[in-house]
């Protein structure tokens, strides 16, 4: 095997067999130098301006994440405006502002507080339903994202500049925007772009990557002198895989989870919401181990919300490349089962079942297709289950067994629901972290 860098002999990396993420920037390297002689040397230098942008606020999806904030911090570089976030950061975002010297961009609430007809830039999704609820969409003037545009995403009054590309990272178009324009990239940000590219393609690694990603990794590991791209990404992923460990069952469940609508082609042609989480490791049986402390936080969405028809949970070996469904009941057993085959699998002394899910990693590219396809083609919820579903909401004018309120009669997969508010408990961590209180 090839040794890291041969090719142009540029000590980068120390003596040892590469890596996939060291394969891609060593192979783009040249590539990678093209696009950084675009980089002005300092900051004035470019002229490029994007008026439907300038001042503009640049925000990402609630349930944020490393892609969000840095592109938000990108984009208001690049474009002129600034930067917010649209809910709390995850340790991994923690990690890379203090890696790189960033300060956390303000929460949109205040943004808005301060002008509430601030223009709105969305970075990294474009979907109503990961829209912070204080952002009004007539304030929307521009989307910059990587994902598909599905059955809800957002409806403006008037065109909008949009810049969506089939790329593995928001934040790689936002850097690639800063050499074709020549704009000037002040390292810091540079560094938060790194990062986020890193994280969204699992180190290059993500069916999602694309040459582009690689090419700008190879940009900013140049322009950014790493000496090591591995032993960055490392230190990254184990500071997030640390902390899930800390973080309560309502958090994993609740931390990167998205409603996506799959709807049918067959019979009825009935649409239903999925809202799918996932949770990225490097150590895959840590967090397997409390499947059955999941599971009620994942009913617990289902009662709260009840447009949403399954809750999905895939917790991902970021090492293996592989993954495992968490499965919370007998409607989300059937549709894994159609999407993905196999065998639900029973986890020990709880309600929890599990689905392997060998080689796919990516929400994007690997999960939701297949419930798309599964769900086209006539996947229905099993009828003992729309059975129980109609009894219950029959007997709800009627007197409440023992237990369940409102005369709601549960089916099995709705037993052991997690109860309660969910509070911020700071006895343990001064940052505080998410609890729920029983009742």
């Amino acid at each position: 095997m090839s040794k890291v860098g041969e090719h142009l002999k540029h000590k980068t990396y120390v003596e040892r067999d590469e890596t996939v993420l060291e394969h891609a920037v060593d192979a783009h390297w040249t590539e990678g130098q093209s696009l950084l002689s675009h980089l002005p040397k300092k900051e004035g230098q470019a002229l490029s301006f994007v008026p439907e942008l300038a001042g503009a606020a640049f925000v990402g999806h609630i349930m944020t994440d490393l892609d969000s904030v840095a592109g938000a911090i990108g984009a208001a570089h690049l474009y002129g405006g600034d930067p917010a976030i649209a809910s709390e950061i995850n340790t991994e975002t923690e990690f890379a502002l203090k890696e790189w010297g960033c300060e956390l961009p303000e929460p949109i609430e205040e943004t808005l507080a301060k002008d509430p007809k601030r223009n709105v830039c969305l970075v990294d999704f474009q979907q109503q339903s990961q829209l912070n609820s204080v952002i009004p969409m007539a304030n929307i003037v521009g989307v910059i994202d990587h994902h598909a545009l599905q059955s809800n995403t957002i409806v403006t009054e008037k065109p909008i500049f949009v810049d969506i590309r089939p790329w593995g990272c928001m934040s790689s178009i936002i850097a690639h925007n800063f050499a074709t324009q020549e704009k000037f990239l002040p390292k810091n940000v540079a560094g938060m772009l790194l990062s986020a590219i890193l994280s969204d393609t699992l180190n290059l690694r993500s069916p999602t990557t694309t040459a582009w990603d690689e090419r700008i990794v190879a940009m900013l590991v140049q322009y950014l002198k790493v000496k090591d791209v591995n032993e960055l990404a490392a230190r990254q992923f184990r500071a997030k895989s640390h902390s899930l460990s800390l973080m309560t069952p309502y958090a994993l469940v609740n931390g990167d989870v998205k409603r996506f609508k799959f709807a049918s082609d067959v019979g009825e042609k009935k649409t239903y919401t999925v809202a799918y989480a996932v949770v990225e490791t490097t150590d895959a049986p840590a967090s397997l181990a409390r499947a059955n402390e999941l599971v009620p936080e994942m009913r617990a969405v289902k009662v709260a919300d009840d447009t949403v028809d399954a809750v999905l949970l895939a917790v991902v070996d970021i090492v293996a490349l592989d993954s495992t469904l968490v499965v919370c009941g007998r409607v989300e057993a059937s549709l894994a089962v159609a999407a993905y085959g196999g065998t639900v699998v029973d986890v020990a002394d709880g309600a929890a079942q599990t689905l392997a899910l060998p080689g796919l990693v990516s929400r994007k590219k690997d999960f939701v297709p297949a419930l798309t396809k599964a769900v086209k083609n006539g996947w229905v919820p099993p009828e003992a289950v729309v059975r129980e579903h109609l009894v219950a909401e029959a007997g709800k004018a009627e007197e409440a067994p023992s237990g369940t309120p409102g005369g709601m009669k549960r089916s099995r997969s709705m037993k052991d629901v997690a109860q309660g508010d969910v509070v911020v408990d700071y006895s343990e961590e001064p940052s505080g972290k998410l609890v729920r209180i029983a009742s």
